[in-house]
């Protein structure tokens, strides 16, 4: 499967403007059967304004889906905000080659360093979804410091880990450890995207990534916009499973 990640910087509290700048880029994009966008994508950290976008996740999944049928291809559509129940959730919604919404989810494990507490709903969905047969699982930013989330979705048959992000500059070098242990843990791919640029109180760090079930880094961006891609191949995950036979030899009485 090849993957195209966009690593953008946002239009902060501008979605058409954020809207206009995947069409551009998606336009121009080399062939792909998957892309993966990044947290928050339409809007950015403009948090005490997401309560005013009643229908804002709906235009957003309808967008991505039209843009799915044109290309034909399919779309991580990273997160939106999702008004639901007077609640707003942090939601990633996957789409397939024929626009069909196939999964969503929505962020378990609130950042409260960067408010999101104050204005976001924890989700509590699962994380676990299949795209052209191969088993994935999405996660967002934040949800990478707590293993034990990922791992669940491992022992129910995730082979590809998928983490759409806004993670600070001034933390990427946990960014990359973290994903890389991830990955070397679970066996499993590892596809990061994080946004670049800056808002009025944070700046991001980019260095999107994929790592492969070894651990070894496939391809990973600067600091600057641009497309990332690379190729994952299923079997390989099964490969390496069978030269360190970790979940055969997992001690499940004890933990």
């Amino acid at each position: 499967m090849k993957i195209a990640i966009f690593q953008m910087d946002l239009a902060f509290g501008d979605p058409e403007k954020n809207y206009e700048k995947v069409k551009s880029w998606i336009s121009r994009m080399h062939t792909a059967d998957l892309i993966i966008l990044p947290e928050l994508w339409t809007t950015g950290y403009d948090l005490p304004n997401l309560k005013n976008m009643q229908d804002h996740y709906n235009e957003t999944v309808t967008f991505l889906r039209e843009l799915a049928v044109q290309y034909n291809v399919n779309i991580i559509g990273g997160s939106a905000a999702n008004l639901k129940d007077g609640n707003i959730f942090n939601t990633m919604p996957v789409i397939d080659r024929k626009g069909s919404l196939i999964h969503e989810y929505s962020k378990l494990h609130l950042f409260k360093l960067m408010d999101e507490h104050l204005y976001l709903k924890e989700g509590a969905d699962d994380a676990s979804f299949k795209l052209e047969q191969i088993h994935f699982a999405g996660f967002i930013c934040y949800d990478i410091r707590f293993p034990e989330w990922i791992r669940k979705s491992v022992l129910s048959g995730a082979k590809v880990v998928v983490i759409p992000a806004e993670w600070p500059a001034a933390r990427i070098d946990h960014w990359t450890t973290l994903l890389k242990a991830r990955a070397i843990e679970n066996q499993v791919y590892v596809i990061a995207c994080n946004r670049v640029g800056s808002d009025h109180a944070n700046e991001f760090g980019g260095h999107s990534i994929m790592i492969d079930p070894w651990g070894k880094v496939i391809a990973e961006g600067s600091d600057r916009e641009e497309i990332v891609y690379g190729d994952i191949y299923e079997e390989e995950v099964e490969e390496i499973r069978k030269r360190i036979p970790i979940f055969d030899d997992r001690r499940a009485d004890f933990y």
